[in-house]
């Protein structure tokens, strides 16, 4: 917790702080009808039928001091599929500069094959967020606004028509791109889960 949040609150000199995650299975959703906008009085209305086109899986890594974003879309989330998304940053990012890079600690990206490869790049850093903490990770924050923006809504008649709209809306974010602000300290996020878990472990519990 410390770790992470301290790359938030106070990154190392000539860094890239990149908070990473993978979006899996994003569905290609062709639905019977179009989504009908809120009206007074009436609630969002949408089919709850639909044809699905297939899926495909988004890496994200988001810069936390530009709030833009390098995204790859890929048809799995193995341990070669992460490495290679490493290899992506290394090319889009200065080579003056420390790389860390925040992700979770699924074992995909612990494998053999990634410890390879950060041994040949000596200037990358992983830091892993707490089992059951993905919320900490800044690029959860940007897959909310993906989420909400783009998908919600969206209506793709195919799997290639949704490759194009995720890469169309990274271009459109990295255009007007703003850093998301973190205020808590670990202290004080770690004080606040205590304070909780006091709270449900009495008796009544």
């Amino acid at each position: 917790m410390r770790d992470v949040v301290g790359l938030y609150l106070a990154p190392p000199a000539n860094t890239a702080v990149f908070a990473v995650d993978e979006k899996p299975q994003i569905q290609a959703l062709e639905r019977t009808a179009p989504v009908l906008p809120m009206v007074p009085g009436t609630p969002e209305r949408r089919s709850f039928d639909y044809v699905r086109h297939g899926t495909v899986d988004l890496f994200a890594a988001l810069n936390t001091a530009t709030g833009k974003v390098i995204g790859k879309l890929s048809a799995q989330h193995r341990a070669v599929d992460f490495r290679d998304f490493l290899d992506e940053i290394d090319r889009q990012t200065d080579p003056g500069l420390a790389v860390h890079v925040i992700c979770d600690n699924l074992s995909a990206h612990k494998a053999p094959v990634v410890h390879k490869w950060l041994l040949a790049h000596p200037r990358f850093r992983l830091h892993f967020t707490p089992t059951y903490s993905s919320w900490i990770n800044q690029v959860e924050r940007w897959f909310a606004e993906l989420e909400r923006r783009c998908l919600e809504r969206g209506v793709f008649c195919s799997l290639d028509e949704l490759k194009t709209g995720l890469e169309e809306w990274i271009k459109t974010w990295n255009e007007q791109a703003r850093p998301f602000k973190w205020t808590k300290t670990a202290d004080q996020i770690i004080d606040r889960i205590c304070r909780y878990c006091d709270r449900i472990s009495g008796p009544g519990h």
